[in-house]
């Protein structure tokens, strides 16, 4: 696991600082904790998971900022539901073109992909439903 503090400066500056609470309650900082990602095939990826299926449900949505290493490489998959990705760093390819900081992309439900980052990149991924590797 990495934490905040191993962070390289200029990456550190563009990781959120994260708060989680309930609403109605107060929000706790929490630190940033990237852990190696590789279950689905994936390498070269961290992430600090922000909520995932074991507190939304089988089948339920996550969220998770993603550090992808240069040289990452994600297997295609299919999304059941929508998938949006904020590229806060870096570069983010897909078949369809390279995606810089800012670039929002809305993936809809049934959309296939390989994403990529031969140069390395940082997002916020959201997942309306668990991916399927194809």
């Amino acid at each position: 696991m990495t934490s905040t503090s191993e962070v390289p400066a200029a990456v550190a500056e563009l990781l959120p600082t994260l708060f989680t609470g309930m609403p109605g309650a107060s929000f706790a900082r929490r630190e940033l904790e990237f852990r190696p990602v590789g279950a689905d095939g994936r390498s070269q990826a961290e992430m600090v998971p922000l909520y995932t299926v074991a507190e939304t449900g089988e089948g339920g949505p996550a969220a998770a900022i993603m550090r992808y290493l240069p040289g990452c490489v994600a297997p295609s998959h299919r999304h059941p539901g929508y998938e949006m990705i904020y590229v806060l760093s870096g570069e983010l390819e897909t078949d369809d073109g390279t995606y810089g900081p800012g670039s929002l992309l809305v993936m809809p439900p049934d959309s296939v992909h390989a994403p990529r980052s031969p140069k390395g990149c940082l997002g916020l991924v959201v997942w309306e439903r668990p991916v399927q590797v194809v």
